[in-house]
């Protein structure tokens, strides 16, 4: 349980709290490309409690990222006219640049010089892979670091988004607790569905079983937790035969992402970022090793299970996310579908809003859990009195250090476990039309 000042700590991004310092200091997910429209490419924005609008760039193609309010009497901006390389009011015809500044105000005097005092908040915008990154924090924006959502070429990966009606910080803890896959995710009778893009039906290699089986059938796998550049590795280790192991292998990528094996030659990456304290978005990077992705079969596949335009999941409390008793005593573990991202949801959104950790009871099996706070509440102060941040580049040669992070599903004698999986890792690089020059991680451990 943690001492309610601590979770409030950990809970609270607003603009004016020490996790909402730390979590702008990172780049964030803001928007997908594919949301945005073609025709007029302005959305709404709201991240860590504040109102932001962002939009394309005419002259460069670029992403801009500035207050929703206009300074002059607090016009909505997102309803702005792109031109003249900026975003204009359509109350006064104030215009703003990408910096925030106003750069023009016809109704003033023309000899006037107020707009050079006008200048909202602006935010430094990069797109990479299907996903539009803001930087909210102080100073230059860091480097990115050379993961291998960053580096895949794009025609591999593929890019969602989903909205959550709970604290953030739910999100991710159910993202980095590798035992309730055995339990949330178990299907009573074999998943029916051999359906391009699913999560856990793919057969892990050398068992013969879909994953969703091997690891309903193996409940209770030792964990182990490291620390490492990127933030922790968790180890799910099940014992399959007496000379037999299933290694399962997670990140936290620190603050507030994980890495996820999706198959034999998947891994994908998943943000959790605060709209309010209260409610959240998941983006997620989806990466393949071997084959370009079928973005097209995807899209069609996610959009079918939310509503736009705020991603909302078509199951979700209101409809008490499509509970059946039929299908719970027939099916699935849980009666609510077969898209494990409901599970997840279910899970996350169950607890209420923001859940009170001050009256839970943690295990043995929730030792990632544990370490990520007491690693985010270690930031946090050490961020507060000045200290660095973890897994925060400063410069191009640390960021290209900053590799992986290698997340992987495979089976290895009982024996060296610790060195095969890190060679299953090698063997499935080396054959990566983009990946084979390899991982440092790899190379150096």
């Amino acid at each position: 349980m943690l001492k309610r000042e601590d979770n409030d700590k950990l809970t609270q991004s607003g603009p004016d709290t020490p996790l909402g310092r730390l979590l702008r200091s990172y780049w964030q997910p803001v928007a997908l490309v594919s949301e945005m429209p073609e025709e007029r490419p302005v959305k709404q924005v709201r991240i860590m409690s504040e109102d932001l609008v962002l939009f394309k760039r005419e002259e460069t193609g670029g992403w801009a990222l500035i207050s929703r309010f206009c300074a002059h009497r607090g016009v909505d901006l997102s309803y702005g006219r792109l031109e003249d390389g900026g975003l204009r009011c359509l109350y006064h015809g104030w215009l703003y640049g990408a910096d925030g500044r106003c750069i023009d105000q016809p109704a003033e005097p023309e000899h006037s010089k107020f707009l050079g005092k006008i200048r909202i908040s602006n935010y430094v915008c990069e797109e990479r892979n299907g996903i539009v990154f803001a930087y909210l924090g102080a100073g230059d924006p860091p480097p990115f670091p050379d993961y291998d959502c960053f580096v895949a070429p794009e025609a591999y990966t593929f890019a969602f988004k989903g909205r959550w009606d709970c604290n953030w910080l739910q999100g991710l803890e159910g993202g980095i607790d590798p035992s309730h896959v055995s339990f949330l995710h178990r299907f009573i009778q074999e998943d029916p569905r051999e359906v391009y893009g699913q999560q856990f039906s793919e057969e892990v290699e050398g068992t013969g079983k879909k994953l969703s089986i091997l690891v309903g059938e193996n409940y209770r796998p030792d964990i182990e937790v490291e620390s490492d550049e990127h933030g922790l590795r968790v180890f799910a280790i099940r014992q399959l035969t007496e000379d037999i192991k299933h290694v399962r292998v997670t990140n936290l990528m620190f603050p507030n992402a994980f890495v996820v094996p999706f198959g034999n030659s998947k891994v994908f990456v998943q943000w959790h970022v605060p709209v309010d304290d209260e409610h959240h978005y998941w983006f997620m990077i989806l990466y393949d090793f071997q084959e370009k992705t079928d973005k097209e079969t995807l899209l069609a596949q996610r959009l079918s299970e939310v509503t736009l335009p705020d991603y909302r999941p078509v199951r979700n409390r209101d409809n008490n996310w499509g509970f059946d008793a039929s299908e719970q005593k027939e099916l699935t573990y849980t009666g609510m579908g077969l898209d494990i991202n409901v599970h997840d949801q279910w899970a996350v959104e169950s607890m209420g809003p923001i859940q009170d950790r001050t009256v839970e009871r943690l295990g043995v099996s929730d030792r990632a859990v544990t370490a990520n706070r007491r690693l985010l509440l270690k930031s946090i102060d050490a961020f507060e009195a000045g200290g660095r941040l973890p897994s925060q580049p400063i410069d191009r040669a640390e960021a290209s250090r900053l590799t992986g992070p290698l997340a992987v599903d495979t089976i290895s004698p009982s024996e060296g476990w610790q060195e095969r999986w890190r060679e299953r890792e090698l063997e499935r690089r080396s054959t990566s039309p983009w990946a084979s020059g390899a991982s440092s991680e790899v190379v150096d451990a």
